[in-house]
C-alpha cells in the first residue's frame, strides 16, 4: 500500500510540475513569513528567532511549492486571525477574519489551502449552530468561508488543513464545514512545535502531509481538465 502511494505521488509531482500550477494559501500565523503577506498583516514568522524557523524557505507553503513545481499566487495569511469575526477576549476581528479575507486569495488560483482554527480554539470563540448566519460564531463562518471561496474559485481545488491539538469542537466545526461544502480536508497528526508553532521539523511534517493529500487530488483535476 505505502509502495502504490508513493507511485502515485511521483506520477502526481511530474504531471503536475510542468502544468503551471498556482497555490494561494488563507492563513494565520502558521502560514506567515516577513515579506511574504500582504502589507499591514501582522505575521509570527519573521527575523526575531520566535523558534528555530529563521528563513522563508524553512516554512510549509514554501518547501511544499518548492519541492512539487508549484506556484506561488497569493499567501494571505494573518497572525492572530480567527475564522469566524470573534477574536481573542471578544474583540470584534471583522477586519482581519478568514471569513472577511477568503474573497482576496489571487486571480485565478489553482489551489487554495485554508489553514486555519488554531485562534478559534485558543480564542474560545462560540462555536454555534451551521445553519445560524451569526458570522461571530465559528460554525456559520466556517460554512460561508468555505462557499465563499467555492463561489469566487469555482476552479480551484480547496483543501483545509486543520492543526494538530485543538479542541473537539473547532476540529468537528471545521470537518462538518468542509463536508457540507464539499470540500477536502487534511488533518495534521503529530506536528512539532516551538512557542505553540511549528519548527523547522514540524514544517516539513505539514508540507509532506499536506502534499500527500494533495498528489493525487490536483493528479486528478489536471487529468479531467485535459479530457
Amino acid at each position: 500500500m505505502k509502495k502504490l502511494l508513493l507511485s502515485l505521488l511521483v506520477i502526481a509531482s511530474v504531471a503536475i510540475s510542468s502544468a503551471q500550477v498556482k497555490v494561494s494559501i488563507l492563513g494565520d500565523s502558521y502560514s506567515t513569513f516577513e515579506g511574504w503577506n500582504p502589507k499591514g498583516h501582522r505575521v509570527w514568522y519573521d527575523f526575531h528567532h520566535r523558534n528555530d524557523v529563521d528563513s522563508v524557505n524553512q516554512t510549509w507553503w514554501y518547501q511544499l511549492i518548492e519541492d512539487n513545481g508549484l506556484q506561488l499566487e497569493l499567501n494571505n495569511s494573518y497572525s492572530g486571525a480567527t475564522i469566524c469575526n470573534t477574536g481573542y477576549n471578544g474583540a470584534d476581528f471583522t477586519d482581519r477574519s478568514f471569513l472577511t479575507r477568503s474573497g482576496d486569495l489571487g486571480d485565478n488560483p489553482d489551489i487554495i489551502y485554508v489553514f486555519g482554527g488554531t485562534n478559534d480554539a485558543w480564542a474560545g470563540v462560540p462555536i454555534g449552530n451551521a445553519d445560524e448566519k451569526d458570522m461571530y460564531k465559528l460554525k456559520p463562518a466556517a460554512n460561508a468561508m468555505f462557499r465563499n471561496i467555492k463561489n469566487t474559485y469555482p476552479e480551484a481545488l480547496c483543501i483545509a488543513i486543520i492543526n494538530s491539538e485543538l479542541s473537539d469542537d473547532v476540529v468537528n466545526s471545521i470537518i462538518e464545514a468542509c463536508d457540507r461544502e464539499n470540500v477536502a480536508y487534511v488533518k495534521l497528526e503529530n506536528i512539532d512545535k516551538q512557542n505553540g508553532h511549528p519548527s523547522i521539523s514540524g514544517m516539513k511534517q505539514i508540507s509532506g502531509q499536506v502534499w500527500k493529500t494533495t498528489a493525487p487530488l490536483l493528479y486528478k483535476k489536471l487529468k479531467e481538465k485535459s479530457k
